[in-house]
């Protein structure tokens, strides 16, 4: 495939290698310097860029009739109108908060605790995430996903980076240098605790998973996660 790359940060070098090796062809490089770009006879577009400038890459790859998955975080309150956009326009589209593979089966492993903890409110819950200093959000879309996922499973109405008020899950948000990504989440009670983690060691993992992801999505039409991608639910 030709393969347009929208951000060439550290995701857009990884991702980078990761498609040469799996034998595709990087078209297209686009940079946070990068005034226009021509999207001909480009296959599909990888959008890792900033928060700013995502909402505008995705619907002009919309718009020109090329399949696009994003990574970026940030810029969610349009994600329903890239959605009326891409349905309107027959087009093909992914998001994900993260295309890591391990961190897709992480999503349900915490979706299938947050049940069994249903009706137990003598535990509280808490999620911690460390990412690089680089990384201008806060929480990760990770975290946020996470959170959400244990709201829908519970009594709880939203998440906090401020001290949480017992409706609310707390969320930690720590940036340290050269961290990938890990996330926690703990339910804790006074007898006991309980855990799950997930620590990326690189960002190979997010890089393979979004090639991965552009691979199977590259010859369809509609709007995608990465539950269909590996066929979760």
């Amino acid at each position: 495939m030709n393969i347009a790359l929208l951000g060439y940060g550290k995701m857009g070098k990884a991702i980078e290698k990761i498609a040469i090796s799996r034998g595709h062809n990087i078209a297209l490089k686009v940079s946070r310097t990068t005034k226009d770009y021509n999207l001909k006879n480009i296959d599909i577009a990888i959008d890792f860029s900033l928060p700013s400038s995502a909402y505008e890459n995705i619907s002009n790859c919309i718009h020109h009739k090329t399949p696009v998955i994003s990574g970026t975080t940030g810029w969610l309150d349009k994600y329903d109108d890239i959605v009326s956009q891409c349905n309107k326009n027959n087009g093909t589209f992914l998001y994900a908060s993260n295309f890591s593979l391990g961190v897709n089966i992480f999503f349900e492993v915490n979706k299938t605790l947050a049940k069994l903890m249903k009706g137990l409110p003598e535990y509280n819950v808490d999620l911690e995430e460390i990412h690089h200093t680089q990384k201008l959000d806060a929480p990760s879309g990770t975290a946020i996903t996470l959170a959400e996922a244990i709201i829908k499973q519970s009594d709880y109405k939203n998440w906090t980076l401020e001290t949480p008020k017992p409706n609310e899950i707390g969320i930690l948000a720590k940036r340290i240098e050269n961290v990938p990504g890990t996330h926690e989440i703990n339910y804790k009670s006074y007898v006991d605790s309980i855990s799950i983690k997930h620590t990326a060691h690189s960002r190979e993992g997010f890089a393979l998973g979004a090639v991965i992801a552009a691979e199977w999505i590259h010859d369809k039409t509609g709007v995608y996660t990465m539950k269909d991608v590996l066929n979760i639910g």
